[in-house]
C-alpha cells in the first residue's frame, strides 16, 4: 500500500494485566508467583499478553505503510497533544475507548477489539484484519461516524474536567459528603456517598447498577433499564444513599441535566471532596468548601467511526 497522507495517526495502546502485575512485584518469575499462589491461571495472563502485543505490532506495521504512526500508552493520553488532523486508531478494551476519546476534540476513532473471544467490545466495531481498510476508507471519507455526547464540570476557578461514561462528586473516601445541590433552580443541601452524572453512552454502567441496587432495596422488580441514547443531548443523574435528617433533604436524588436544566453543586465539606470521570479516581479536581461546579452537556462531541 503507498502511503496515503502526512498527517499522524495516532495508535493508542495499553498496558496489559502482566505487564501491570510484573511492575507491581518487579519480576516476571515473582509475578507467576504470585497469581499462582491466589489459585489463578498465570498462562491466562500471558496468553493475554502475547496476543495483544501481537496485533498491535501487525497493526503498526500495517498503518505505517499508510501514514506517519505515533504510537501513545494510556498513561500518556491527559498530557499528549493531539493534531488537528489526526486519526486516532484506538486498540484495546471498551474502557479505553472512553478514556481516549474524552481527549479528543472531533477526532474520528477508530476502535478494535484485539481478542473477540475475551472481549465483548460495545465500543469496538472492528477487529485487527480490519485496521487498514478501515484507516483508508477514514481517510476518504467513506465511512459513517457514531456521535457521542460528554459530559462537562468546570469549578468557579476555570479548571474542568470532560466525562465520556461519567463524573462522580463526592467524598474521596467511604465518608458522606456534604454539599448544595441546585437542579434547574431547585435546591437542596444534602448529605450522601456521592452524585453519579451519566452520559448516554455510561447510562447502561455505572448508573445502571445504582438504579438496580435502589430497585432491590425496595423491592421493586428488576426490569427495563435507565439508559438513553449516545448522542442524546442531555446527562441523568442518581445522588447515592441520600441521608434525610433536620438540615439535609433527599428530594432532588434522581433526574435530568440540560440546557434548560443545569446543575450546580456547591462543597460544603472541609476536606476530602473530589470530582473524577470514568473511573479515574488519580485524574481529579479538589471539592472543598466554597467550591462550586456547574455541570452540563459538553459543547464538544466524540466520534466513532462505524
Amino acid at each position: 500500500m503507498s502511503r496515503l497522507t502526512e498527517n499522524k495517526i495516532i495508535l493508542v495502546t495499553r498496558k496489559t494485566r502482566l505487564d501491570d502485575i510484573i511492575v507491581k512485584f518487579n519480576t516476571f518469575e515473582q509475578a507467576k508467583f504470585y497469581i499462582e499462589h491466589l489459585g489463578s491461571d498465570f498462562e491466562d495472563y500471558q496468553n493475554e499478553d502475547q496476543i495483544y502485543k501481537k496485533v498491535i505490532s501487525e497493526i503498526e506495521s500495517e498503518l505505517r505503510a499508510l501514514g506517519r504512526v505515533h504510537v501513545v500508552e494510556r498513561s500518556y493520553l491527559p498530557n499528549f497533544v493531539f493534531g488537528k488532523n489526526d486519526i486516532v486508531v484506538v486498540v484495546g478494551q471498551d474502557g479505553l475507548v472512553a478514556n481516549t476519546l474524552k481527549y479528543l476534540d472531533g477526532h474520528p476513532v477508530i476502535a478494535i477489539n484485539p481478542e473477540p473471544e475475551r472481549f465483548d467490545g460495545v465500543l469496538l466495531p472492528f477487529y485487527p484484519k480490519d485496521a487498514g481498510k478501515i484507516v483508508t476508507d477514514v481517510f476518504s471519507d467513506r465511512r459513517d461516524k457514531k456521535q457521542i455526547s460528554f459530559a462537562k464540570v468546570e469549578l468557579q476557578n476555570g479548571q474542568y474536567l470532560y466525562g465520556v461514561n461519567d463524573i462522580f462528586i463526592g467524598p474521596k473516601s467511604h465518608t458522606s459528603a456534604r454539599y448544595e445541590l441546585d437542579v434547574g433552580g431547585q435546591s437542596e443541601i444534602q448529605s450522601s456517598s456521592g452524585i453519579i452524572i451519566s452520559t448516554g453512552l455510561g447510562s447502561t454502567g455505572w448508573l445502571s447498577s445504582v438504579v438496580a441496587g435502589a430497585r432491590g432495596v425496595i423491592g421493586v422488580p428488576q426490569g427495563g433499564n435507565c439508559s438513553f441514547g449516545w448522542s442524546d443531548n442531555y446527562l441523568q443523574y442518581s445522588v447515592r444513599e441520600p441521608f434525610p435528617s433536620n438540615i439535609t433533604g433527599v428530594d432532588l436524588v434522581f433526574g435530568r441535566i440540560g440546557d434548560k436544566k443545569p446543575m450546580v453543586v456547591t462543597s460544603l465539606m472541609a476536606s476530602h471532596g473530589v470530582i473524577f470521570s470514568d473511573g479515574i479516581e488519580s485524574d481529579f479536581l479538589e471539592f472543598n468548601s466554597g467550591t462550586s461546579a456547574k455541570v452540563g452537556v459538553a459543547k464538544k462531541k466524540g466520534q466513532l467511526v462505524i
